[in-house]
């Protein structure tokens, strides 16, 4: 049964001794798969999909991107979302104030820049012990309002991602998930609600920026982090999601994959693609090429120009597409004599 679909109610805390929350931290640019991803490991048993984490506090004071949950509903209105938001915010402090605070200490600290700093240097600063201590409440709160095991964070920003291993009671499982990026760019390039278009080459920009700040998380968690490209899920997404239930150690028996389709409920995740709305029978499609022709030559161009080596590194210039993920610990393929 999806978690969207049980009766919601606070649980008493974990005694002493239980084993560590896991948080299932999907990282890379933005139009990578990251929210089907999370969405189909919603309707396995103690998996929870709480979308991108990160804007929480932004979109519920309207100042984000969109301000709906997955249900639907305004984040502050939803029965998950309504009763998580109040948790940390002070007494006699509003909530738009409150949201303000969060941001201030979200544009700080855990930037994409800020990522080899919270990696090396970990909770250095008041402000980014404050805002460990915010998002370790948080994840906790919704854990124990849901009942889940696992919690699916598909918010990208490698900032947030390197935070999560200095979490008190948190195991972060950590998948770096790639997507060709003249896809990338041709996705961004067309209008979908509540979603600006941007430049083949402003996304590409990002697209690198992202993928580089990920991969150096991934190479200092090595034995919890999994290297994926969206062509690969694709391709087999019934494999995929057995691999990924595997990786964070949770039994493929409830894979609700069957072939390319899974029967997907009413889910509660914080912003991410608006695809994140629909519901019912769903349908994997098993190529993603339609930027060959929906994509002008000059974007083409520019997304693999500006994306290179990694490009390359990641198998998009002529390394063929296998159709399985990586296993975890395993690093990305290298171009012909990258050392």
């Amino acid at each position: 049964m999806s978690p969207s679909s049980q009766e919601y109610a606070i649980n008493t805390p974990d005694p002493p001794g239980a084993p560590p929350l896991r948080i299932l931290c999907i990282t890379g640019w933005c139009r990578n798969g990251s929210t089907i991803i999370g969405n189909i490991l919603n309707e396995v048993p103690e998996f929870f999909h709480v979308g991108e984490m990160h804007f929480l506090w932004k979109n519920a004071a309207g100042k984000g991107a969109n301000s709906s949950c997955g249900c639907g509903r305004p984040l502050t209105e939803c029965h998950i979302w309504s009763r998580i938001l109040p948790l940390d915010r002070p007494p006699g402090v509003s909530a738009e104030a409150h949201a303000e605070a969060v941001i201030r200490r979200q544009l700080a600290c855990v930037r994409t820049r800020h990522t080899w700093r919270v990696l090396g240097r970990g909770l250095h600063s008041a402000e980014i012990r404050e805002h460990a201590a915010l998002m370790t409440r948080t994840y906790r709160a919704v854990a124990a309002l849901t009942g889940a095991r696992v919690l699916v964070d598909t918010t990208k920003i490698p900032g947030e991602a390197a935070l999560l291993s200095h979490l008190e009671g948190v195991t972060p499982y950590y998948v770096h998930l790639v997507r060709d990026p003249r896809a990338v760019a041709q996705s961004w390039s067309r209008e979908k609600q509540y979603c600006y278009v941007m430049s083949s080459r402003k996304s590409t920009a990002y697209w690198y920026g992202f993928n580089v700040a990920s991969q150096a998380i991934l190479r200092r968690h090595p034995e919890r982090s999994m290297f994926l490209r969206y062509e690969e899920f694709i391709a087999d997404p019934a494999g995929t999601i057995d691999a990924l239930l595997r990786f964070c150690g949770a039994g493929p028996e409830a894979n609700p994959m069957r072939g390319q389709t899974v029967e997907l409920h009413t889910n509660h995740t914080v912003t991410g693609n608006p695809d994140r709305f629909n519901t019912g029978t769903t349908v994997i499609r098993n190529r993603d090429d339609s930027w060959r022709t929906g994509l002008s030559t000059p974007a083409r161009l520019t997304a693999t120009t500006l994306s290179w080596p990694l490009f390359r590194r990641y198998g998009y210039g002529g390394t063929p597409l296998t159709g399985r993920p990586r296993r975890p610990g395993t690093a990305p393929p290298r171009a012909a004599g990258e050392r």
